[in-house]
């Protein structure tokens, strides 16, 4: 029998490996929100969230200024808030804080807002990931939060490191790929502490060119 296939639908030697789309459970093991004119988060029971973020945290915003993240813009560029959200994972937080010989690293000290138990890896989901709240809410995986010094003299300074300099030095080696993500504001709505959350993550591939 003579092969039907067409030839755009057999396989080339270069086309990237498909990884299917998959889903986590996980769930929500605390909620933090910076109602003050600083990144440092402080626990609450629950976060309301809008098209702009958590209502009244330091990130709030449907755009945001440039930094040093965003190399391509001037310094001060407005463009669109995709980090409305930060979220780390308690393993995570524990080898970093093992790599930086301390006790403890709190969610609160690198100003997360929520802070997720039950994915593996949670630093290394793909963009466009998205989480589903029992409560309604979905928010949409931008990127991993890259650590900085900023962050780390804050968590020197918690963890009443002798030397607080080298702590702050030290936190974007110890925390890389470790420090969590950041997402943004699909569908709005309330996240409360120990809810369920449906992790769904997209079908993903390494694009060679």
């Amino acid at each position: 029998m003579r092969d039907q296939t067409l030839p755009f639908d057999r396989p080339l030697d270069a086309d990237p490996e498909i990884v299917p789309a998959r889903k986590l459970s996980a769930r929500v093991a605390g909620v933090f929100v910076a109602a003050g004119g600083h990144f440092e988060t402080a626990a609450v029971e629950a976060l309301e969230l809008g098209f702009g973020g958590i209502v009244g945290d330091f990130h709030e915003g449907a755009t945001r200024h440039s930094g040093g993240r965003e190399l391509w813009y001037p310094r001060g560029t407005q463009i669109r808030n995709e980090r409305q959200v930060s979220i780390v994972a308690p393993d995570e937080l524990e080898r970093i804080a093992r790599n930086m010989g301390i006790r403890e690293i709190r969610p609160e000290w690198i100003g997360a807002n929520l802070l997720i138990d039950g994915v593996p890896l949670l630093s290394f989901l793909p963009a466009g990931t998205m989480l589903f709240f029992r409560g309604g809410v979905t928010l949409k995986v931008d990127a991993q939060n890259g650590p900085c010094r900023v962050a780390g003299k804050l968590v020197a300074e918690r963890a009443r490191m002798e030397d607080r300099e080298a702590g702050a030095l030290l936190f974007p080696k110890a925390a890389r790929r470790l420090r969590g993500l950041v997402a943004w504001v699909e569908k709005p709505g309330r996240i409360a502490a120990g809810e369920d959350v449906s992790v769904r993550i997209p079908e993903q591939w390494i694009y060679r060119g």
